[in-house]
């Protein structure tokens, strides 16, 4: 799916949809869409989640299915992944948000954006800038000893080396970063996506870390950030996106966190608060109209 797909607007499973495109001379602030997905034979809810970078409960929710029932192949779903990006994010940087459990790399005024999984809570990935060290096609996974310490006490060992192969957590691609023990890196279970998951590293799908391994270079500034409320302006409509705070490091509500970023942003006048009030509550992670409704 093109990640600046404009969709007409109309109402569907409670859903105002609408373009999210802005000015082509403007910097992307929201990317993603909403479309419709035939669901062929073999896909999940935990599948389509990692592919597309949305929660199961969201797609559950908004397709009002039942969550421990199958998918019917054939099947049409409605799948929003309209995501904000975090603000600030200049050419040539890649940006993580962690609780958003997303990648942006901003080429120009187009933001690339990539699902992730990332560290679980009691093995966080840290905050902070960092640049690209170095490249690795088809790495060897040299294990660390906490992790083979922690394998161990689960029963398990690990060997000092996991050569490349099918079998090699980092997938076929590794991109080295300078915050100590980190990197990006693909993955031979694409369901791991889109999770808390990790020892820290930053986990994408083989197509996506593939296609960024293309477009950086040692050098390549970034950073870590750790925002699960994000709030943005877009062709004169306000969206929300909340995500939960999973290393619970917020210190104040996502209610105060939303008032504080719209009194900052100067949209506080601009916000339908019951709107942002049943955002907050649904925690859904997608970029979600909060703007008075209007029917043209």
């Amino acid at each position: 799916m093109h990640p600046r797909l404009i969709v007409a607007s109309l109402i569907f499973a409670g859903i105002l949809l609408h373009p999210v495109d802005g000015p082509a001379s403007e910097p992307q602030v929201i990317t993603g869409g909403i479309t419709t997905h035939v669901v062929a034979s073999g896909e999940t809810l935990t599948s389509l989640s990692a592919r597309f970078g949305v929660d199961a409960s969201t797609i559950v929710s908004d397709n009002r299915l039942a969550a421990d029932g199958p998918l019917e192949p054939g099947g049409m779903l409605l799948i929003d992944n309209r995501h904000i990006v975090p603000p600030t994010i200049m050419a040539g940087e890649i940006v993580v948000n962690v609780p958003q459990r997303m990648l942006f790399y901003r080429e120009g005024d187009r933001v690339l954006a990539y699902p992730v999984a990332v560290g679980r809570a009691t093995w966080q990935t840290p905050r902070g800038a960092f640049t690209v060290t170095w490249k690795d096609e088809d790495p060897a996974w040299h294990v660390p000893a906490s992790i083979r310490a922690e394998s161990a006490r689960k029963g398990r060992e690990l060997p000092l080396v996991v050569p490349p192969g099918p079998r090699n957590p980092l997938g076929r691609f590794w991109i080295g970063l300078s915050l100590s023990g980190i990197g990006l890196h693909g993955t031979p279970v694409p369901s791991s996506i889109y999770r808390t998951a990790t020892h820290g590293c930053i986990r994408l799908q083989g197509n996506n870390i593939e296609d960024l391994f293309g477009r950086v270079d040692i050098g390549t500034r970034g950073r870590i950030v750790y925002e699960p409320v994000l709030l943005t302006l877009l062709d004169g409509e306000v969206y929300l996106e909340v995500h939960p705070d999973v290393y619970r490091r917020a210190t104040m509500s996502a209610l105060q966190q939303t008032q504080e970023l719209a009194a900052r942003l100067g949209l506080a006048h601009r916000i339908d608060w019951a709107l942002a009030a049943a955002e907050i509550e649904r925690r859904a992670g997608i970029a979600r109209r909060v703007s008075p409704l209007r029917f043209e």
